[in-house]
């Protein structure tokens, strides 16, 4: 049992892309690879596609219950779309289980062209970093972003430099969310902190305090900190403190 989803704006490339048997007989060039899953790139017609496939969900009951990463990627991208969140272009997806128990699944996006992940931008010291009014852009829809996906009680899980795509034009594209979900109370304020403590991690290398300062206000959409903002940016900032 299980499914396989081919979008209709992709019939097309239903010889690639038209069933999880085809999307698993792919090769091309492996970009990762774990215990359960890979992720290879191919491309057809002078078009890039990332191919994310699952063979393993974990040990005993993991395999039956709980949703399955590839599906909670799938259906986070799908919320982000809703939400006006930028993000690659889902081609194709689904899964497959036998005796109720998940076997394999796949999930094949478009590429963003002309992007590049904002940790590379970090680490290669990348010249838009030093453009402030790209950086200004970037952080005004990083921030509108980030405060749409916490105020439908949503967080990320894992919201690193590295998930996140831009371009030269100053476009922001959220990319790979198989750990995030919805939580309520003081779990989704914790989460909440761990996401803006996630972005703050490199930012605090590569950004000056005035810009880190910024992005906060425009996610608080305020002008001004209050006592509630400073000790929100005390726990963000202690966060990852005797974890590293």
């Amino acid at each position: 049992m299980g499914g396989w989803t081919l979008l209709p704006e992709f019939a097309e490339r239903a010889a690639e892309f038209g069933s999880l048997e085809a999307v698993f007989a792919l090769e091309g060039e492996r970009i990762t690879k774990d215990p359960l899953s890979e992720v290879i790139l191919i491309e057809r017609d002078g078009v890039r596609y990332y191919v994310k496939r699952y063979w393993g969900a974990g040990k005993g009951l993991r395999r039956y219950i709980g949703r399955p990463r590839v599906k909670a990627e799938w259906q986070n991208l799908k919320h982000f779309d809703k939400w006006g969140i930028p993000t690659a272009p889902i081609v194709a997806y689904g899964l497959e289980r036998r005796l109720g128990a998940f076997v394999r699944g796949a999930l094949v996006t478009r590429e963003l062209c002309d992007t590049l992940d904002m940790n590379h931008l970090a680490v290669r010291d990348h010249p838009w970093l030093r453009d402030r009014h790209w950086v200004d852009r970037i952080s005004r829809q990083l921030a509108e972003a980030t405060r749409a996906l916490h105020g439908h009680h949503f967080t990320h899980n894992d919201l690193k430099w590295r998930n996140l795509l831009v371009n030269e034009q100053a476009e922001l594209f959220f990319i790979d969310c198989p750990t995030g979900a919805f939580w309520w109370g003081p779990l989704l304020r914790y989460r909440i902190i761990k996401d803006l403590a996630c972005l703050d991690k490199v930012a605090k290398r590569a950004l000056s305090r005035s810009q880190r300062l910024r992005f906060y206000l425009q996610y608080r959409g305020r002008r001004r900190l209050s006592e509630r903002d400073k000790r929100c940016i005390r726990q963000i900032v202690d966060f990852f403190e005797g974890r590293e």
